[in-house]
């Protein structure tokens, strides 16, 4: 249904840091500015790329004709709302996010798309969810990690329980980052995952890691979630792969922009990020170069 981003042809780019407001004025939950363009161009990019290496908005499942409501939470530009909206017209498809510019760019695209049963409305997911108890028959997230924090997740699986009609599905979908045979991924992708951890907002005991896949299939049970099920993806972006190009640019654009995360975080210089990037680059264009992402799906039925 929806137009995705071209495969742009993978070339080494001059590395231009990305600008820097105050890190005060960012909102503090987000690791990446989200008003920035080109993070909602990315956001586009990345969603696109999840849904189609995951088989579709909601492959596990093939039986919808329980379902009347379904909310995802952190919506982000909307893609995973909109495709569902248009696959099942009798469906009242509705996101949120705590970004009111993406909001708004989510419903112009349901506008243009003329999906009416597509709505989205501005909301803190980590805050009490303004809907009424037993709303939703799914209530579904993906990539939350970038933002909650550990006393983050407990809160919100209440939340989705109470929101959930009696037989709802809560649905999650969680990365860890990727893995890769160059060096410079490596190095920034470790800085990564290390200043998560130094920002209060990783389940790694020691930094290397996200670890939060681990830890979905706990809340669920912890919450009292029944019927409890997963399913593992692999994301092969390695050179001569259908997903080499997007990918590769999607990750190196999210180095770039996460580059004032990493001042703030992270051991690092300006000066040594440029350099990181400039070697990510070469790195990747290498004849040989391999490179998988993993992220899981896990989903439970409300008592």
């Amino acid at each position: 249904m929806q137009q995705p981003l071209e495969d742009a042809k993978l070339v080494q780019q001059p590395y231009t840091p990305t600008p820097q407001p105050s890190l005060n004025t960012l909102q503090s939950d987000y690791v990446v500015n989200v008003q920035d363009g080109t993070e909602i161009a990315r956001l586009i990019n990345q969603d696109f790329l999840l849904t189609r290496n995951m088989k579709g908005a909601f492959a596990e499942r093939t039986d919808f004709s329980a379902f009347h409501s379904i909310l995802d939470l952190a919506c982000g530009p909307g893609g995973w709302v909109l495709e569902m909206a248009y696959q099942h017209a009798d469906m009242e498809v509705i996101g949120v996010d705590i970004d009111k510019g993406l909001v708004e760019y989510a419903r112009a695209f349901a506008r243009t798309q003329r999906l009416e049963n597509a709505s989205f409305a501005v909301m803190n997911i980590q805050q009490p969810l303004d809907f009424p108890d037993n709303t939703f028959d799914v209530v579904n997230a993906r990539y939350l990690y970038g933002f909650m924090a550990p006393n983050d997740w407990p809160r919100l699986i209440q939340e989705c329980q109470r929101i959930l009609r009696p037989g709802g599905i809560l649905r999650l979908t969680e990365p860890e980052w990727p893995i890769s045979t160059s060096l410079a991924c490596d190095i920034l992708t470790e800085l990564f995952t290390k200043s998560l951890f130094r920002a209060g907002k990783s389940f790694s005991p020691s930094g290397r890691h996200v670890c939060i896949t681990p830890k979905l299939g706990y809340f669920l049970r912890q919450a009292g979630f029944q019927h409890i099920d997963s399913l593992a993806h692999i994301l092969d972006y390695s050179i001569g792969t259908p997903e080499y190009n997007s990918y590769s640019e999607n990750l190196l654009l999210a180095f770039q922009l996460l580059e004032p995360f990493f001042l703030k975080w992270g051991e690092t210089t300006p000066e040594q990020l440029h350099e990181y990037y400039r070697q990510a680059q070469e790195e990747i264009l290498a004849n040989d170069f391999c490179g998988i992402c993993f992220y899981m799906t896990i989903w439970g039925e409300k008592p």
